[in-house]
């Protein structure tokens, strides 16, 4: 088996400073960033394969690369609450946490459980992982009911008071994506996104009017149309 210190020399070859710099411009801040764009890391991770153990050491290299390789080789049948919950308390940037959100915590059975249960955590990345994960699950899930995805609006409206943007865009992720699954939905979550336009607090009136925004486009409801 390929071993952590073989992936990160690997990472270290490919490294690019330049690209790292300018993720930096994004909010995308580690301890260690290599730089190394993420169809590369997808490539990597294909050659790789799903390896549970390597994962585990990968994620123990605090790196942006090996953290967000974890997430594309873990297991998701030997993920645990709290193994994710201790993954996501690790979490120091966005990037990471989205990534960890599609790649691994999505496909896992716990995935709606810890999405309702962390969207009432303070620590900041497991709190937008809570709404990331809403977010995916309301593009990959397709035979869910409506009923599933009614039920996190009023989670959704919670969350959208919180102060600190990266956990507000990613309310305002999980909003647009719920509401354009279908009509009713849409409809659901546009009134939704009407209130908080509405709102005393700044952070939610910027949640509303970003999700607004999207949801009523013509873009968007020709192709709920069609």
């Amino acid at each position: 088996m390929t071993s952590s210190a073989e992936v990160v020399a690997r990472l270290e070859e490919l490294q690019d400073q330049e690209a790292a710099a300018g993720m930096a411009r994004y909010g995308i801040t580690a301890s260690c960033v290599y730089g190394v764009r993420i169809p590369v890391l997808r490539r990597m991770a294909k050659e790789l394969g799903t390896s549970h153990e390597l994962a585990l050491d990968l994620w123990e290299v605090p790196c942006r690369e090996t953290r967000i390789l974890a997430g594309l080789i873990g297991d998701p049948e030997r993920m645990s609450p709290a193994l994710m919950l201790a993954w996501a308390k690790d979490f120091d940037s966005w990037e990471v946490c989205d990534q960890m959100a599609m790649n691994l915590f999505d496909r896992t059975r716990y995935n709606y459980q810890l999405a309702v249960q962390w969207s009432t955590r303070r620590e900041e990345f497991v709190k937008r992982a809570a709404y990331a994960l809403m977010a995916q699950r309301a593009v990959r899930d397709k035979e869910a009911s409506d009923k599933v995805f009614r039920a996190l609006l009023p989670l959704i409206e919670r969350g959208a008071g919180d102060e600190r943007a990266y956990v507000g865009k990613a309310v305002s992720w999980a909003l647009r994506n719920i509401g354009k699954r279908n009509m009713e939905l849409n409809q659901a979550a546009t009134e939704l996104a009407r209130a908080l336009k509405a709102s005393a607090e700044p952070p939610a009136r910027w949640v509303g009017a970003d999700a607004y925004r999207e949801l009523t486009s013509p873009a968007v409801k020709r192709r709920l149309r069609d």
